[in-house]
């Protein structure tokens, strides 16, 4: 059985220890962030991203390299806070430091604790790309998650008469959402035609319906639905928002929820 403690064993050390300090670094900011200087807790985020994008680079360039369902949530992660970064230069009301921090620091563990499978050494050259497209998709989409929360969040506190300072408009964070909603569902539909095209020379076997294909299409339909509501019928408020979180759930379960249960709860059951 390649059990959790397969990384710990036999990854070097220095690469557990890149692990530990990413980790670090993320809740720094949360659990100092009453004390700490706006700019010191921006340092920290910093400085995580960058131990992170460093994490990830030593599992893709390991021998062998490894993928499965935790690195692709570290990816996401990763992604999110890239575009949160990019989001506070322009928008500095932005608050999601917390939420992200938390996040990012869950998904380092779980990618160290679950490695994935190596590999294949003769993939096709085209299946990183298929992979980028297809983690794309889940970044944008969990960005939508994320802002989709923020905007409830804000929403609540209008009824309430609550007065935000530090808070985005609510229609500032609605048009954010749905930008991210749309940019994602462009790259999950360019991913989906990728695999029903090339699958054979991705893959190794033509398109057929398996969980990731079938939860990836309910996904694809759950979005497609969003934009075509909001479209045409004004879409929006809550309805929405639970729209968001249905479609981002039913495609964290076609990859990552499928390899979850290939390389965790089977595996489990062999042993």
């Amino acid at each position: 059985m390649e059990s959790s403690t397969h990384f710990f064993s036999g990854t070097p050390g220095w690469t557990t220890a890149l692990a530990l300090a990413t980790i670090a670094a993320y809740l720094v900011p949360v659990l100092g962030a009453q004390r700490m200087a706006e700019n010191h807790a921006r340092m920290g985020m910093r400085a995580a991203w960058v131990l992170h994008l460093l994490t990830i680079a030593a599992g893709l360039t390991a021998s062998p390299a490894r993928f499965g369902f935790a690195p692709a949530l570290s990816m996401t992660a990763w992604l999110m806070l890239t575009m949160y970064a990019i989001e506070q230069q322009l928008y500095p009301k932005m608050r999601a430091v917390g939420v992200l921090s938390i996040l990012g620091a869950l998904a380092v563990l779980l990618s160290q604790l679950f490695p994935g499978k190596p590999m294949a050494v003769h993939a096709s050259a085209w299946l990183p790309l298929h992979l980028a497209l297809g983690i794309a998709s889940y970044g944008l989409c969990a960005a939508a998650v994320v802002h989709a929360g923020l905007m409830s969040r804000a929403e609540r506190r209008m009824r309430a008469a609550t007065n935000d300072e530090n808070g985005m408009p609510l229609l500032m964070l609605e048009r954010l959402t749905f930008r991210f909603v749309t940019a994602g569902f462009v790259l999950l539909t360019a991913t989906l035609l990728a695999g029903w095209l090339f699958g054979e020379s991705l893959y190794g076997r033509a398109w057929h319906w398996d969980h990731k294909t079938v939860f990836s299409l309910l996904a694809w339909f759950a979005f497609a639905g969003l934009l075509i509501g909001r479209s045409r019928f004004g879409l929006r408020g809550r309805h929405a928002v639970h729209l968001i979180y249905a479609g981002a759930a039913l495609l964290l379960l076609a990859y990552a929820g499928s390899r979850f249960v290939v390389e965790v709860v089977m595996l489990g059951r062999m042993s």
